[in-house]
């Protein structure tokens, strides 16, 4: 893959909140097109002045096939490790970080949002930010993901047998192939997910998740869904190894973290979003469950 200094490497869209969000660098596609394919390894260069090892976002797709590891990356303030065979898909507007990009082998795919047709988009499940970013397939489908992506490359380092036009229609015919595989283990892992969780907790992690922002109350969500207390801390340590109040607690304080890192809101508004109309009490709570206060966590990220 060629790599040379893109025209608008220095912009970046002017956030609020101290995160950049850097954009896609077609300057660094061979030929222009919207979409780059290439490997993992200690001499690539990701992206001009993209402090890559520290939290940013990006406004484009990447999807990371690893060839080796472990690897410890952050997705969300959401900390993977991942290794030989795994898959990351990192989405639009999701903040991360690299740990050290020496350690990264394998495979690695970005791509501009609009450079496929909005049917193959709604197909690919290009904007579910309600799948996890950590894909693990098994062999047979590692297999066909890794020939899927190889042919993809090979597409597109293609640069010569065909004029610029064809040359792009075969590379979203060529990714589309890829992304309905990749779509198709991350909603199969998905409902497998479903299948293996008890009824029980998914009832109890739905609510939480339309209430957590003015429901802490164990016992609220018990009586509402018609379960016992007891019920619900069976059902949710069975599933999850937490209590249901440990459960609830880490949604809020990672709701608070993407408000603290993606907007400008003032603490207490922060804290009053996520059920906490004191912001003594939502310090409090930030401090005790991350080990930082909140000014100091939004200060890191800037």
């Amino acid at each position: 893959m060629a790599h040379r200094t893109p025209q608008n490497a220095g912009r970046t869209s002017p956030d609020g909140d101290g995160i950049k969000t850097f954009p896609f660098p077609v300057d660094l596609s061979l030929s222009g097109v919207g979409m780059q394919v290439g490997r993992m390894d200690p001499d690539r260069a990701w992206h001009p002045d993209v402090p890559v090892e520290r939290v940013h976002r990006i406004d484009f797709h990447v999807v990371m096939l690893f060839g080796g590891g472990p690897v410890t990356h952050m997705i969300d303030f959401a900390e993977y490790e991942v290794s030989d065979g795994d898959l990351l898909w990192i989405r639009p507007g999701q903040v991360h970080r690299f740990s050290r990009t020496a350690e990264y082998r394998g495979t690695v795919l970005t791509m501009q949002p609009g450079f496929l047709p909005r049917a193959t988009v709604e197909a690919t499940g290009l904007y579910r930010y309600d799948l996890a970013p950590l894909l693990r397939p098994d062999a047979a489908r590692l297999a066909a993901l890794r020939h899927s992506l190889d042919q993809l490359e090979r597409e597109y380092t293609d640069t010569e047998t065909l004029p610029l036009s064809l040359h792009t229609a075969v590379l979203r015919h060529s990714l589309t192939a890829f992304l309905l595989r990749l779509a198709h283990l991350a909603s199969g892992s998905a409902e497998a997910e479903r299948l293996h969780a008890d009824t029980t907790f998914t009832r109890f992690r739905e609510a939480v998740e339309k209430g957590f922002a003015a429901n802490h109350s164990v016992s609220a969500y018990a009586d509402a869904l018609g379960y016992s207390r007891r019920t619900l801390v069976r059902a949710v340590r069975a599933a999850t190894g937490e209590t249901p109040k440990g459960f609830i607690d880490k949604r809020v304080v990672l709701e608070a973290k993407r408000l603290l890192a993606h907007t400008d809101l003032p603490i207490g508004r922060v804290g009053a979003a996520v059920g906490f109309p004191d912001s003594a009490n939502f310090s409090k709570f930030f401090q005790l469950h991350t080990g930082v206060a909140p000014v100091a966590f939004r200060a890191e990220l800037r």
